[in-house]
């Protein structure tokens, strides 16, 4: 008879999405795993198969938690203004803090660029093609853009949100907020 878990799994995923945040894939140890969720080897691998299954399932979390950004950006209806105003919502709660990690998919996405990770790369190219679209798609609002202004500048703006996204780990609220405010001068 299978024993009953002593544990929530929502919120030992949430312990272990938030270490994997802070200290990328590689650094974090099965060790540092079971000390900051609470549970064992033994639970964990039950639980999510591996140290690779329980990161793959981290990202799932964190991108669900972003959902609501996305949803905003993706319904609004105000072309450029709607881009710009996701750049600020998504590094709002990202803001330099005392323990901060910046954006979890783009330190994911700079960690695994150089592997051959296939189960990360698809997740990660999945979240950036979605992206690009709804990019494209605001900027098609303006019916004065060709569409390879429109696909130049989509490129662009991607590029610009990774730099931000690095940028949120490190930098104050005033020079990411100069930071977004001239990348939007430049359209």
């Amino acid at each position: 008879m299978a024993r009953k878990k002593q544990y929530n799994e929502v919120e030992v995923l949430e312990k272990a999405m938030n270490l994997f945040w802070k200290n990328g894939y590689k650094t974090t140890s099965m060790q540092m795993l079971e000390q900051e969720m609470g549970i064992n080897k033994f639970s964990i691998y039950s639980s999510f198969g591996n140290k690779h299954g329980l990161f793959l399932e981290s990202l799932k979390q964190y991108k669900s938690r972003v959902n609501t950004v996305l949803k905003k950006f993706k319904d609004g209806t105000n072309g450029i203004d709607d881009i710009k105003t996701f750049f600020y919502d998504s590094v709002r709660s990202n803001f330099k803090k005392e323990n901060e990690k910046g954006c979890f998919l783009t330190n994911t996405y700079n960690e695994f660029c150089e592997t051959e990770d296939e189960l990360v790369k698809e997740q990660m190219d999945t979240f950036m093609n979605s992206l690009k679209e709804i990019i494209i798609e605001k900027l098609q609002m303006d019916s004065n853009k060709s569409k390879e202004t429109v696909l130049k500048q989509a490129n662009y703006l991607l590029l610009a949100k990774h730099g931000l996204a690095a940028a949120a780990r490190v930098n104050t609220n005033e020079e990411i907020e100069d930071y977004i405010e001239m990348t939007f001068k430049n359209l």
